[in-house]
């Protein structure tokens, strides 16, 4: 949610930030608008409020004066009666107008993102190794994954749908040596682990922002009241939902290892093979909720983990900063750590890790004291993916492939898979 007060302030700011993202400025023109009228009713309902009062204090004063000045007055006060109905009721409608408008405003980006419509203006910043290259043809992940009888995509479609996977054997036990090394590594690194509810209700998606842009791509039950969660930043986030902190206390670093849930309506026809874009995935998550300003330590921190990661897998990775138009709702400035696949000849996305400022803050009334007694300010998230479990799958077979159709197992897993070091047909 956006300040009220700073687009007041500087709405010209705000208006270089929607056309950055490609978005009509003209929200802020109609929120600035809508603005002066709610706050021109509110004030001449504090002042019809205050005539009320005076009205009613004139009634002790007028008995002396008879029924004739008694009846004036109550006709004075019934007037003025229904006239403050109706304009709380216009104020209502105003303030409803103007939450509605702001609820589906994006975040304002920061200076320091690059301009361009879409991932092909995305900076790189960084990167780790060079691409993997063999002396054969390089296979997809799924080609390997089958012939080894980790990966069943068939059975997959047999138990639920399209983009639904059985990992097998080696498959499920490689799956669940990443997410403990994840969630070992994080936790050295000062992420307390959380295992929270996979069901998530409105208020938890609402406030982190994914459920007024990204409905669509979620899976609900009861009726809609309850959500299969697209990812555990909505829970992390809102652990603190409602609260105030102190900021001695602050940073909170939270790490969850959770299954994810995506409709994928957007990508009708994209990665229909492997485990790139499934309805159903694992990943493990990183959330910071801290003080302004630890904000740009934080981001640094939650990337600098995901990329540590790749680093001890022996990964190839390459990290950018997303342009204006490629950053998400939420988000002010985000950092894309992509992972070289061999078997696509491509980086691809592994990891995204975002500040969000006080965006989600505001939205879910998750606040600190400064210092004892002080007014309440909001606190700034961030979140990054410490890592996506079947993309990491998908970088070791296809990383790791070796000629015979074997896999290597990475040294940073095999104490997690009893010593073994590759995985033959």
């Amino acid at each position: 949610m956006l300040d009220r007060h700073a687009i007041r302030e500087d709405p010209d700011r705000f208006r270089r930030s929607l056309r950055r993202r490609g978005v009509a400025p003209e929200a802020i023109d109609e929120f600035l608008e809508l603005d002066r009228a709610h706050r021109a009713l509110v004030t001449a309902l504090d002042g019809a409020k205050a005539e009320r009062n005076r009205l009613s204090a004139e009634f002790a004063q007028a008995k002396s004066g008879g029924a004739d000045a008694i009846a004036d007055l109550r006709r004075r006060s019934s007037e003025l009666g229904e006239s403050i109905k109706t304009q709380e009721a216009a104020a209502e409608t105003a303030e409803a107008r103007i939450a509605e408008l702001l609820a589906n405003l994006p975040n304002v980006l920061a200076d320091d993102v690059p301009d361009g419509r879409d991932e092909s203006a995305n900076v790189e910043v960084g990167r780790f190794l060079e691409p993997t290259r063999f002396a054969f043809a390089a296979k997809p992940h799924w080609e390997i994954g089958e012939r080894l009888g980790i990966l069943d995509f068939e059975r997959g479609v047999r138990l639920a749908r399209s983009r639904f996977t059985v990992l097998a054997a080696m498959g499920a036990r490689l799956n669940r040596a990443l997410a403990t090394f994840f969630l070992e590594r994080n936790r050295a690194a000062g992420f307390a682990e959380i295992s929270p509810p996979v069901l998530v209700n409105r208020e938890s998606l609402w406030a982190t922002g994914q459920l007024s842009k990204f409905s669509d791509a979620m899976f609900s039950v009861d009726g809609g009241e309850l959500f299969l969660s697209p990812t555990s930043e909505v829970q992390l986030v809102n652990l603190h939902r409602d609260e105030i902190l102190e900021a001695d206390g602050l940073p909170i670093c939270y790490t969850a290892f959770t299954s994810c849930f995506r409709q994928e309506a957007g990508a009708a026809g994209k990665d229909t093979r492997g485990l790139i874009r499934q309805h159903q995935f694992e990943k493990v998550e990183m959330v910071s909720l801290c003080t302004p300003d630890q904000t740009a330590a934080m981001h640094e921190k939650i990337a600098g983990q995901a990329r540590s990661l790749l680093e001890e897998l022996r990964l190839p990775y390459r990290m950018v900063v997303l342009s204006a138009g490629d950053t998400g709702f939420a988000a002010r400035k985000t950092f894309d750590i992509e992972v070289w696949l061999p078997g696509q000849d491509a980086y691809r996305e592994i990891s995204s890790c975002s500040d969000c400022g006080d965006f989600q803050a505001r939205r879910a009334m998750i606040r600190f004291r400064p210092q004892a007694k002080a007014r309440p300010e909001f606190v700034h998230t961030l979140n990054g993916s410490g890592l996506a479990l079947g993309r990491t799958l998908v970088a070791i077979l296809e990383n790791y492939q070796q000629a015979d159709g074997s896999v290597v197992v990475p040294d940073a897993l095999r104490p997690y898979l009893d010593g073994i070091d590759h995985i033959g047909p």
